[in-house]
């Protein structure tokens, strides 16, 4: 079962097979790409993303969300919760990994942030263990998002041959209500 979020300009919602041609147009960025992958995505890449995410809700009931303005409904990015179970040193085992990219049109305005908060949120509920997120180390809009919701870099690593800092977030659970 997947899960929706709102926040005051958003909608993270499970992606739908028509995100394919938005999804495609944010991957094929060469600016949004540059400290993801460090090349821009394939159509057929991108759809192999989109079934792996929703592989993810299926399989362990958190995965990524597609990102839409919530007046519009026009696609902004994609954003969750994954297990990629990446060959790092050192390991992130079974703590969930957190990312988020957004279209070049959307940089800028506070959304990434404002998306990052809202699942925060969520995983707070949902997970006991820590987070955690990569980012190389030139992203450093990435980093200071992070940072702000208290992810702390923990260890240098390099990832398919590029440089990248490993950063963790302990899990903040909410209070009981009274």
């Amino acid at each position: 079962m997947t899960h929706t979020l709102q926040t005051p300009r958003l909608l993270l919602r499970p992606h739908r097979p028509e995100d394919l041609e938005p999804a495609a147009a944010l991957w094929a960025n060469p600016e949004v790409t540059r400290y993801i992958g460090g090349r821009p995505f394939t159509p057929e890449e991108v759809w192999a993303r989109l079934l792996r995410y929703a592989g993810h809700w299926s399989l362990l009931g958190d995965g990524y969300w597609a990102i839409t303005d919530r007046q519009t409904g026009t696609f902004l990015g994609e954003a969750g919760f994954a297990d990629h179970r990446r060959a790092l040193d050192p390991p992130f085992a079974d703590q969930p990994e957190i990312g988020w990219a957004l279209a070049h049109a959307a940089w800028g305005r506070g959304l990434a942030r404002e998306a990052v908060g809202a699942m925060s949120v969520w995983g707070d509920t949902r997970f006991t263990t820590p987070t955690v997120c990569m980012i190389q180390p030139a992203n450093t809009r990435s980093s200071r998002i992070a940072e702000h919701f208290g992810y702390r870099c923990f260890a240098e690593a390099t990832y398919h041959g590029t440089p990248t800092r490993l950063y963790r977030r302990p899990p903040a659970r909410p209070e009981a209500p009274a």
